[in-house]
């Protein structure tokens, strides 16, 4: 089975095309980064404009490459949500309406559940059950995942996001956008005994994130220490280590919690050097095992969307006509496989 995968539920438009038999044929991405570079963030009027010019395009780039015409597709997958409401819904009409025009079933995908199976991408792959940090930014979270669908909510943030709190301080400190590349490099430069960061809710029990405050903390830093170049790379160093061993902390929780052997790290902020590195050394000691999707995976992407869309397409899961798009929608509502 050959699906199409369309991801645009945020700043990126992703295309690939999934078999079934012979793996990942084509994977085509466009970023918006340049594009919103300038405003410090996303502004999602702006991301769905440009949906609507690319995604198209982009389709055609992937059948070329993938040496196939639309005859040769047997199932559209495409990202129903969470994400921006505008975004997703250019994704979702184009991708029903592709669906229907070519007489062939439609799946609307979880954007989390695509980042949560990017790792079957890779040669390695983790069996079920395992647990899962996904973190981006909008999302962190740690799931157990006993199958496709099967998943239960451990920990999440209570409210900013590792990935969203990162592009907030990296705005404080006048670096661009996104913040996580950014503060990452200036860390680089940084003195590790200047400062010392809390590491939010880990002196009480449970698993949920809190990382609003280390920004308010990085306001205060700055203010009380002076904004030279100096002060700035001390101060990324410090934040960027505070979030990662948080999420260590956690992930130590969670493993032994659940007992399992198996941890798997996705989205975007996955990609951060000293997060992977700091869980080797955790899943080493627990003799437990990582895994990880290779960096052009961990962002969005449409590869993971095709991937997962092919997974419920074969369990026979289609689509009605109608176009539907979610700016939140529970990983818990999806219906297991």
């Amino acid at each position: 089975m050959r699906v199409l995968g369309i991801e645009s539920s945020c700043d990126e438009t992703g295309i690939a095309i999934y078999d079934t038999e012979k793996g990942l044929l084509a994977d085509v991405l466009y970023s918006q980064i340049e594009l919103h570079m300038e405003y410090g963030g996303v502004v999602p009027e702006l991301a769905s404009r440009d949906h609507v010019r690319k995604t198209l395009p982009l389709i055609q780039e992937a059948l070329q490459l993938a040496g196939l015409k639309k005859a040769d597709i047997d199932g559209v997958a495409y990202t129903a949500g969470p994400g921006l409401i505008g975004a997703l819904l250019v994704g979702a009409s184009i991708g029903r309406s592709l669906a229907w025009t070519w007489g062939i079933p439609a799946v609307a995908v979880h954007h989390m559940e695509g980042h949560l199976l990017a790792p079957m991408l890779e040669d390695d792959v983790p069996e079920f059950p395992f647990v899962a940090l996904l973190v981006s930014g909008g999302h962190t979270m740690l799931v157990q995942v006993d199958g496709v669908g099967h998943y239960r909510l451990l920990g999440d943030t209570v409210d900013d996001a590792a990935g969203e709190a990162f592009d907030k301080t990296a705005k404080l400190l006048g670096l661009a956008y996104p913040g996580g590349p950014a503060i990452s490099a200036l860390a680089e430069q940084g003195n590790p005994d200047r400062f010392r960061f809390p590491r939010p809710m880990t002196n009480r029990p449970g698993l949920d994130f809190s990382f609003s405050g280390l920004k308010t903390f990085a306001v205060n830093t700055l203010a009380e220490n002076g904004n030279d170049e100096q002060t700035k790379a001390d101060i990324a160093l410090a934040f960027e280590v505070a979030v990662v061993e948080t999420m260590v902390i956690k992930c130590r929780r969670v493993l032994k919690q659940t007992g399992l052997k198996r941890l798997v790290l996705a989205g975007g902020v996955s990609a951060n050097r000293r997060l992977r590195q700091q869980l080797a050394e955790l899943v080493q000691g627990h003799g437990a095992q990582l895994y990880y999707p290779r960096p052009e995976f961990c962002t969005d992407n449409g590869a993971m969307i095709a991937y997962a869309g092919s997974v419920r397409l074969q369990a026979g899961q289609t689509e009605p006509l109608a176009i539907q798009a979610k700016a939140r929608w529970s990983l818990a509502a999806l219906h297991p496989v």
